[in-house]
């Protein structure tokens, strides 16, 4: 589709869960709520703006080169060879900011998903990836791609290398949904990052090699409890857990009542389960969102399939 002669155009990029409990800074997938939206427009400027941002309660840096929206767009720009159009743009947060649910990543996508419609999609998804990458760095210090990558392609996506860049596209199996849970207390991804050992013993790794191995083998034959007894972490985990409150508490109530598996999305403090059918999905989210609610917090919260298409036109 081709939107010159508007000149505007509405995208909404899905939110993401990174790590998938195994695969550090390897493993995302895509779902199809929450997300965010962004509206973008050619104007006379001759710059880009950020016109409005909607939602994050004034978090954000309007100032166009430190939000990532924006500064991708400009680095679009640059790399297209259109420094001289001007492009306003508009972001609607709409889930919450710094919640280990791609929340930076979903802006960032929907931004370079719709300068490149608008330009007839000049560049390919790859080096889509890339911008966004950078968006990642600025966003948190780090240009990891386990969030942008399913955002912009959909699905599970495996990194299988960062240099060069080398991203896999994962089957879906029909069944699995998630449960998305956002307490409202707060994780710094640098924080989370920095209690992370640097290294470890090699008889850790080789368990943890054998249980991404497992996890994608199951996508791949739609073996669901291949897939639960995949989802197990013991590098991670155990040092990020203590960041979350009865972590481990809510992992058996969630197991117990038939979650495939259950760990903390991306950095936290978001935790995730993913399940084989709706009802069970709906049920883990209430009795998580039930016991954050007994130690007086508030939560955030959302049942969704699998997002297999990733940045769509509103």
């Amino acid at each position: 589709m081709i939107f010159h002669d508007s000149g505007s155009i509405k995208v909404f990029a899905p939110a993401t869960v990174a790590n998938v409990v195994c695969g550090f800074d390897i493993l995302g997938f895509a779902v199809d709520t929450p997300g965010d939206e962004v509206i973008a427009r050619f104007t006379d400027k001759r710059s880009v703006t950020l016109k409005a941002i909607h939602g994050d309660d004034g978090i954000l840096p309007l100032d166009p080169e430190k939000n990532t929206v924006s500064a991708v767009v400009i680095n679009y720009l640059k790399k297209t060879g259109e420094t001289g159009q001007g492009v306003e743009l508009e972001l609607f947060k709409k889930m919450p900011v710094g919640s280990g649910m791609g929340s930076s990543a979903a802006s960032t996508v929907a931004g370079l998903f719709a300068i490149n419609t608008l330009y007839d999609n000049r560049l390919p998804y790859n080096e889509l990836l890339l911008l966004a990458m950078e968006g990642e760095r600025l966003a948190c210090g780090q240009g990891h791609a386990d969030n942008v990558s399913p955002a912009l392609l959909g699905g599970f996506a495996l990194i299988r290398s960062y240099d060069p860049l080398d991203v896999i596209r994962l089957p879906v199996p029909k069944g699995l949904v998630c449960s998305l849970i956002h307490p409202h207390i707060e994780v710094q991804t640098r924080e989370a990052r920095r209690i992370i050992r640097k290294q470890i013993p090699l008889k850790d790794a080789v368990i943890q090699w054998g249980n991404v191995a497992g996890f994608i083998s199951g996508l791949y034959q739609e073996d669901y409890d291949l897939i639960g007894r995949s989802m197990q972490d013991i590098i991670i985990e155990p040092v990020r857990s203590i960041l979350i409150p009865d972590f481990y508490v809510l992992k058996q109530k969630a197991l117990n009542a038939g979650a495939l598996g259950f760990g903390i999305s991306g950095s936290g403090p978001a935790v995730f389960a993913l399940s084989r059918d709706e009802q069970t999905a709906h049920e883990i989210t209430n009795i998580v969102k039930r016991h954050f609610q007994s130690q007086d917090i508030g939560s955030d919260s959302y049942v969704s399939f699998i997002n297999k298409e990733g940045p769509r036109i509103i």
